[in-house]
């Protein structure tokens, strides 16, 4: 009877079987799964193309399906008060779980509206492949945006990589395809199969996936974020209480794979965790930056080439790694920044580019679609679904991750549309003008949404032009960036630096030129990574002179960063006077430290954080001109300026000789004051300098003291 019944029930439904052997069938569920046959009973439909027979558990007794379609379609006939949980089917790889044709949609008419709008803030949560239960029933739900496709399916190790398998369902406008999988678990790798509209199979990782197979696999990864648990509530609440408070911020910059290895090899992250942590905190750090940990598929592009931009690099470990690690630092006082790239994506084809055979996440047309420097798709920030996708990405870093802050990358090459690109090479807003207006809003959505829900956490961009309002407030028609590296004064002073000593006293405008917009942003001086690469020397062969002036000028070049208005940013390598440019493949040369110009340098800068830290007039008043006061700038023939830091309850004056000459009775002119004491010298013979320190400072119509070479000097001023 069984036989009967399906056979002539396979002819009606033709239609649908074609479809899904052509793998064209937009919402399979209408037809597999569990469905009224007639008034007292109902058919069990189950695709499996290739297979012979096909067995199931029906009220805990094993049957087998009857083959009513040579391509692969089974039927059983069940009695009409059978429901979904009441049977079981043997997979693929053999393991048995309930169907999937027999649930509801895991992605809601209300996650489409949100999506579709570009507010659904906790998309994190709902597209991608995540562990969810329904009904009592453990599985994994995935769900992937691809308005372009004629079809999806779903692929991975649990159906042998076969597309024909396991088809999802279209969510309609929304662009979102569908599927719930019981019985998956933590660790399934998965991909999508996508058929666009020409026909073209394309394999895609998941844009949303937590993790990723370590390079040069590509498959997402079923990782489980919720499995951790966190201590740091006291340091995300003292975090948001301090929010308004002037903070000391100075920011370790940090390349993973290269600050040490083991053995060649990449270390976990909860080992990397604690070795940094412990430097962090005897060097007198207060935050880390780390270069790109998002999933990317090439080392030697640093992480800024992101293919998995919620998954962290599987090169470390997993995200339950990673989350121990963020949560290591907190319980040690220390913050964590992440770099975070929303400019542009590499075009792997395995990737986000041309997801579903359409420019989803870029502009169709080259001349907005493609960074002519990186040879990158940029995101079409003016489309809702992408700005979304970015904005929750960012909070998933922020909230899931627990991280302190985001620097954003390449933020000039976002803000104009005729970045890198000549005349005719690009395409003018609706005035007429070059400025992105869509990745201006987005900034704006995404700052307003980021401070209202994580409140104290820092955005900080890397904006190299002189774009307006970088970091004013979005009240003020700002863009509501936190901080912004000073990349002009990070370029005038290595220029300046890297100038003989003999010539310098031409160039004093390049020390100076600074102070006259220091005020107009909240900055954050960096000496960065992108410094010491690319045939352009580490910092400590930028300097000029023999072997003592070298380190002399690099143990300036630090200090003096210290004393200046702004923010601070260190690359690692730097602190040790590293000779060899940065090199991704390599760890930083730590046995330079057995030599003594090496470990003199470490030790004055660990001395001077500590020293920046406990000292106010270092940062208390970094972004508003009343924090500081210039002594002299005029001095040029003698390459020294003076100027005056200043606190809320103290003042220290800075004084700097770019030259290697010493002065043994250097007058400066300072006022109202009636003690000076110097609290540090960088030419301190335990730091490898001359020793000529100032023990006591005779007070006088101002100060005369000892002007030692190549050196900062720092004292403590009581008027």
């Amino acid at each position: 009877m069984q036989v009967n019944m399906l056979s002539q029930h396979a002819m009606i439904y033709s239609h649908d079987i074609q479809k899904l052997i052509n793998g064209n069938h937009h919402d399979p569920h209408t037809f597999l799964g569990i469905h009224p046959l007639s008034s007292d009973c109902k058919v069990i439909r189950l695709w499996n193309p290739g297979a012979s027979f096909l067995y199931l558990e029906v009220d805990r007794h094993i049957v087998e399906a009857i083959k009513v379609h040579e391509a692969g379609l089974f039927e059983y006939i069940v009695d009409r008060d059978c429901q979904p949980q009441h049977y079981r089917v043997y997979h693929k790889n053999s393991m048995l779980a309930h169907d999937p044709y027999t649930f509801l949609p895991t992605f809601g008419e209300l996650d489409q509206y949100f999506f579709s709008k570009g507010v659904h803030y906790q998309l994190a949560l709902v597209l991608g492949g995540r562990l969810a239960e329904i009904n009592g029933i453990s599985g994994v739900k995935f769900s992937v945006w691809a308005p372009g496709a004629r079809s999806v399916a779903l692929v991975g190790d649990f159906n042998h990589w076969d597309g024909r398998i396991n088809p999802m369902r279209s969510l309609g406008h929304s662009g979102v395809w569908e599927i719930f999988v019981p019985g998956l678990k933590t660790g399934e790798k998965y991909k999508f199969e996508i058929k666009t509209q020409t026909g073209e199979v394309l394999i895609k990782t998941d844009p949303m996936g937590y993790l990723c197979e370590l390079r040069p696999q590509t498959a997402s990864v079923i990782a489980d974020l919720d499995r951790f648990i966190w201590s740091d509530e006291k340091w995300i609440e003292e975090r948001k209480n301090k929010r308004h408070q002037p903070q000391a911020i100075n920011i370790y910059e940090v390349h993973l794979g290269s600050w040490k290895k083991d053995h060649g090899y990449f270390i976990n992250y909860r080992q990397i965790a604690k070795e940094l942590v412990n430097y962090c905190k005897e060097m007198g750090f207060t935050h880390v930056e780390l270069m790109p940990v998002q999933e990317h598929p090439l080392d030697e592009s640093w992480g800024y080439q992101v293919s998995g931009f919620y998954a962290v690099t599987s090169r470390f470990g997993s995200p339950e790694d990673f989350q121990w690690f963020v949560n290591h630092f907190h319980e040690n006082d220390i913050g964590v920044i992440l770099d975070w790239v929303p400019g542009h994506f590499p075009t792997d084809i395995s990737s986000l580019g041309r997801f579903d055979g359409t420019a989803l996440y870029e502009h169709d047309d080259p001349k907005q679609g493609v960074h002519p420097h990186w040879g990158t798709y940029i995101f079409n920030f003016g489309r809702h679904e992408v700005a979304n996708f970015l904005i929750a990405n960012a909070l998933f870093w922020l909230e899931q991750m627990h991280v302190d802050g985001l620097r954003v990358d390449a933020v000039a090459s976002m803000l104009y549309l005729d970045y890198g690109r000549k005349e005719g090479e690009w395409i003018p807003n609706r005035y007429g003008g070059k400025e992105n207006i869509d990745a201006i809003d987005f900034f704006k959505h995404l700052h307003s949404i980021v401070h209202n829900r994580n409140p104290g956490v820092l955005m900080i961009a890397e904006e190299s032009t002189s774009f307006g309002g970088v970091t004013a407030p979005l009240q003020h028609n700002g863009l509501g960036f936190d901080m912004k590296w000073n990349m002009g004064w990070m370029n005038d002073t290595l220029r300046y630096f890297s100038t003989d000593t003999l010539f310098r006293k031409y160039h004093q405008n390049e020390l100076t030129f600074g102070l006259l917009y220091a005020f107009s942003e909240r900055f954050l001086l960096v000496l960065s990574h992108d410094e010491v690469v690319h045939g352009k020397s580490s910092l400590l062969n930028k300097m000029p002179g023999d072997s003592w002036q070298k380190f002399a000028n690099l143990r300036l070049l630090l200090s003096y960063m210290m004393c200046q208005p702004g923010k601070k940013l260190l690359f690692m390598g730097g602190e040790i006077g590293q000779g060899r440019e940065w090199n991704c493949k390599a760890e930083i040369e730590w046995w330079l430290l057995q030599y003594p110009p090496h470990a003199q340098v470490q030790l004055m800068v660990k001395e001077l954080n500590h020293l920046y830290k406990k000292t106010k007039s270092l940062w208390e008043i970094d972004f508003h001109y009343t924090g500081f006061e210039w002594i002299d700038f005029a001095d040029q023939n003698n390459s020294v300026i003076s100027y005056l830091r200043k606190g809320s309850q103290d003042t220290v004056l800075c004084v700097h000789n770019f030259t290697p000459t010493f002065y043994p009775h250097y007058h400066i002119k300072l006022n109202n004051c009636r003690q000076v004491v110097e609290i540090f010298n960088s030419d301190e013979m335990k730091y490898g300098g001359s020793g000529k320190l100032n023990p006591d400072v005779h007070v006088s119509h101002g100060i005369t003291i000892s002007l030692a070479p190549l050196a900062t000097m720092i004292f403590q001023v009581k008027k």
